[in-house]
């Protein structure tokens, strides 16, 4: 198997699982709950709690105008996949770790991305807080996305922190002969 098929193997397989995961898991929400119900799943922890979040994260854009709000993220989200097919592209090929991180992301950005060209909003069920403290519910899409970011900066930093200690990077020492003069 050549390197590139497996690079963009993996890309289009770990995109697809998470897109497939994201979608199955909204369409079970959707099914079997009514919008704003909650069911608790891990007491003073955790619930299934079927929202749906017209903004970005945290509801950043909720109360702007919808048919703007889709423009924006249709338009963010083209964007930022540009983006990413940029990185993965220039990733080295035997950086799995990169890829399976730009593959996480990708599959979230389109997770969402198809809640916003069905429904105007995101499907957001995941819920999680102390006592009356809740994080902003979130999905599958939004817990890729996370991860892959995360991950993502940590690659960049340890690259950053190798490419800096490298010896390429340091200046030149003088030799015996520049001494003398």
């Amino acid at each position: 198997m050549t390197n590139g098929f497996r690079r963009y193997g993996l890309l289009i397989g770990v995109s697809l699982i998470i897109v497939s995961l994201d979608q199955f898991t909204k369409l079970l929400i959707i099914n079997t709950m009514q919008l704003h119900e909650s069911t608790p799943v891990v007491a003073g922890f955790f619930n299934l709690t079927y929202i749906r979040n017209p903004g970005a994260a945290f509801g950043l854009f909720a109360t702007t105008n919808s048919a703007f709000r889709l423009i924006f993220f249709v338009g963010t989200s083209i964007f930022a996949l540009g983006l990413l097919g940029t990185i993965f592209y220039r990733m080295h090929p035997d950086d799995v770790w990169g890829q399976l991180t730009v593959s996480s992301i990708v599959g979230g950005a389109i997770g969402n991305l198809l809640d916003r060209l069905q429904h105007g909003e995101v499907v957001d069920f995941l819920d999680v807080y102390v006592g009356r403290y809740h994080w902003p519910a979130f999905n599958v899409a939004d817990a890729a996305i996370s991860v892959g970011v995360f991950s993502l900066l940590i690659i960049f930093a340890l690259d950053k922190k190798k490419n800096d200690s490298s010896p390429e990077s340091s200046p030149p020492e003088s030799t015996p002969q520049e001494n003398q003069s």
